[in-house]
């Protein structure tokens, strides 16, 4: 049988669905909005609060502070503080960049016709690109990295059409099932060398199974609730695990539960934000690595500890 290549972008049915394939894996595709100023409005309020959802606490700094958050970062010379305090520059632009374009809308809705080169369009566009530019300084809540690939989605939203926008959205949200899937076969592969720990393979799959689908799913969605109730009792029952006492070498047990759990707060990280985080995966798979091997080892050293038993001679 002829493999037959599916093309970037293709759409098909599946169980009632429309589905939108993109890197071997076919996404929950919906319905492009009418591209007009209102959408971007709304598009954008939505990034913007899902941004300051996954990063940094304290970044959103209300428009009306720009002035103060620009002098407070230019005055700053301890870098560490210079760092956050950019953060916090990006914020107020931001906000500054959505402040301009809520009045803009209403301006529209009034009759006013807006041009793209209007002077309140670009100040706003400038807005949002030197927030994306001081974005790279922000790191993700968790502390490992930035996931400056949010602060560029309202900058996108803006400045490209809509269905543009949605495009880029699949191609990232299949990036991310990408990651989501290493991230499991790695936690997988290592689990399975500890009998204690081995029952959880498939519950990984389930959770990481949960992941993809919370990845693709709008909270507008209908689905939303059980799509939101699964990931969450999923990622419970991993963190939750305690193997039964005895058949292990007690620190060994507390390195693999804290693995399961660096796991699963990886994973969720990355279905919430729908992003990749490729330095952090980088680091967990390469933790994973070291505790297969030093389970490995082990094993191998209790093995060689063992005194073979030989047949008993006659007399």
């Amino acid at each position: 049988m002829t493999n037959v290549e599916i093309a970037q972008g293709e759409e098909r049915m599946f169980e009632g669905r429309l589905r939108v394939y993109y890197d071997g894996y076919w996404i929950k595709a919906y319905d492009v909005p009418a591209d007009s100023l209102l959408a971007k409005k709304r598009l954008i309020d939505a990034l913007t609060r899902r941004l300051f959802n996954h990063v940094e606490y304290g970044l959103n700094v209300p428009g009306i502070r720009l002035t103060e958050a620009r002098r407070a970062f230019l005055d700053e010379t301890n870098q560490a503080k210079k760092r956050v305090k950019g953060g916090m520059l990006a914020g107020a632009l931001f906000n500054r960049a959505a402040d301009i374009f809520t009045k803009l809308v209403e301006l529209q809705a009034c009759g006013v016709e807006i041009q793209p080169d209007n002077a309140l369009m670009r100040q706003c566009g400038e807005h949002l690109q030197e927030s994306l530019a001081l974005g790279k300084m922000v790191l993700h809540r968790s502390g490992e990295e930035g996931i400056d690939e949010l602060w560029g989605e309202p900058f996108k939203a803006f400045a490209f059409p809509i269905e543009e926008f949605y495009r880029s959205r699949y191609v990232k949200i299949a990036l991310t099932m990408r990651t989501l899937d290493s991230i499991a076969e790695a936690l997988q592969s290592t689990i399975s060398t500890l009998p204690t720990f081995a029952c959880l393979v498939p519950v990984v799959e389930e959770f990481v199974g949960a992941a993809k689908l919370k990845t693709e799913t709008l909270r507008t969605d209908p689905e939303v609730f059980e799509v939101w109730s699964t990931f969450v009792v999923a990622s419970e029952t991993l963190c939750e695990f305690q193997p039964a006492p005895g058949g292990a070498d007690p620190q060994l047990h507390a390195q693999f539960g804290e693995l399961l759990r660096a796991g699963a707060m990886l994973v969720s990280s990355m279905a919430r934000a729908r992003v990749p985080m490729p330095k952090s995966t980088a680091a967990f798979l390469e933790r994973c690595e070291s505790l297969r091997q030093a389970t490995k080892s082990r094993r191998e050293a209790a093995l060689r500890s063992t005194p073979l038993t030989s047949p008993a001679q006659s007399p």
